[in-house]
């Protein structure tokens, strides 16, 4: 990424996000009965929380919010935010609001935009009903560091926790057909042959790789994020 105007806030950014990944969960040891066949989810207590990073939670009502999250959520919520900035165009600021709701169980964000300040004026870098090329490329910021997103019909994004990496679901798949015919000019792309056209986008921004593969996953979803956000053409 070129150097950017802002380097205090987004250094301070990406050191909050690199400080709340730290943060993990201890699990719990099952029983050795018929009911450990299903892992049950740690019951460490929720944090509460106002902001994800350096950015202020809203409601989709413009209220300021605290609200209770699982901490390794939180965590990776901090680490995504950090990454998505350092993608995005070098004239906006930092993140200053994340608008949307987090579900009961605090595992889960339904995202409805990214705001950001650029010559003093607050901005959408992603609007939930705003369907271009910054929310394709928010979605693939999101599906690098989450294994579960999907798109709502009013084009807010329902992200569940969990480990980032490829594992084949039919949202990852949609997604990558979506990116390629939408960011990447593949209007060929089809679900059943998605790595072939994801691999042509990685091998034209000169990183030639296998798709479904951890690190192919990994190399699309922030190539797509750059071109998406314009910070890249890989022209």
């Amino acid at each position: 990424m070129n150097d950017n105007p802002y380097p205090f806030s987004r250094r301070r950014l990406l050191a909050g996000a690199a400080a709340a990944s730290a943060v993990t969960l201890t699990g719990v040891a099952a029983a050795p009965t018929a009911a450990a066949a299903t892992p049950a989810r740690a019951t460490t207590p929720l944090v509460a929380r106002d902001r994800i990073a350096t950015a202020a939670l809203r409601a989709p009502d413009g209220s300021a919010m605290a609200v209770r999250f699982q901490a390794d959520f939180h965590a990776r919520l901090a680490a995504w935010l950090a990454f998505w900035s350092a993608n995005s165009p070098r004239a906006w600021s930092a993140p200053v609001q994340v608008v949307g709701r987090v579900a009961p169980a605090g595992d889960a964000l339904t995202l409805h935009a990214i705001r950001y300040r650029r010559d003093d004026e607050l901005r959408a870098g992603f609007a939930a009903g705003r369907r271009d090329a910054s929310h394709a490329a928010t979605l693939a910021s999101l599906h690098h560091h989450f294994p579960s997103v999907r798109v709502l019909p009013d084009g807010t994004v329902r992200v569940g926790d969990g480990p980032a990496g490829f594992t084949g679901a039919p949202g990852q798949v949609a997604f990558a057909v979506a990116a390629c015919r939408e960011l990447w000019g593949d209007g060929d792309a089809t679900a059943a042959r998605w790595a072939e056209h994801a691999g042509r986008a990685l091998a034209r921004a000169g990183q030639p790789a296998d798709a479904a593969s951890h690190a192919g996953w990994a190399a699309f979803t922030r190539i797509s994020l750059r071109r998406g956000l314009g910070t890249e053409s890989y022209e």
